[in-house]
């Protein structure tokens, strides 16, 4: 007959093997997003912010040009097989008013061809998500996160101050690289390089929750 003692021995070893699969897990979602990115690097060799209609779902614009966020679309899609446009959609469609859609752009109703591809929309995603480990305050200007950063973190700034900006870590550590496209295509470059811009958020999607969408 098993004793109690012997259950609450395999309930701690099972509570410690869990402990332990989560961040491994999380890990290696990381890298997978992290090594998707940065095989668009020599892919998107263009910027092109121009409203397009696309399909729905997994809808793209021409893989060689784009925006910040189709770095992040894209390699959702290629390492996770997340569709970022089709889990954006959804979430705005139970909860638009929890998006700027309407004060910064006009809306009054979701719009698959382009809310996924703004990122002040995915960072209210993310947020929603509880992926958010840090948000810059309202009077932050400085260009450090404070946090440390692991490959498949996603980074916001507002850029120059103002535009909102988005990238993914590929390398962690001391030296920590990022992938993004500012406007030359997508390119793997150092985040000391972007010591010009402001920091605004850092996010772990979808390593830090369930990637279901919040409720």
């Amino acid at each position: 007959m098993t004793s109690w003692r012997q259950l609450d021995r395999r309930a701690v070893l099972a509570g410690g093997l869990a402990a332990i699969a989560g961040p491994t897990r999380a890990a290696a979602m990381g890298e997978r997003l992290a090594g998707a990115a940065r095989a668009q690097v020599g892919v998107t060799t263009g910027y092109d912010p121009a409203y397009r209609r696309i399909g729905y779902p997994g809808g793209d614009v021409p893989r060689g040009t784009g925006v910040c966020a189709d770095v992040v679309i894209r390699a959702a899609r290629d390492g996770l097989a997340l569709d970022l446009q089709r889990l954006v959609h959804e979430d705005m469609g139970r909860a638009f008013s929890a998006y700027p859609s309407r004060q910064a752009w006009g809306l009054t109703h979701p719009d698959a061809n382009i809310d996924h591809r703004r990122v002040l929309n995915l960072e209210v995603f993310w947020r929603r998500q509880g992926a958010q480990l840090w948000q810059a305050g309202p009077q932050a200007e400085g260009h450090r996160f404070p946090k440390p950063l692991a490959p498949g973190d996603i980074l916001t700034w507002r850029a120059f101050g103002r535009q909102a900006h988005v990238g993914v870590v590929s390398r962690g550590g001391w030296v920590p690289l990022i992938v993004h496209n500012i406007g030359g295509g997508t390119q793997e470059v150092l985040l000391a390089t972007m010591w010009l811009h402001r920091a605004s958020g850092h996010y772990r999607w979808p390593g830090a929750t369930n990637p279901s969408v919040a409720a």
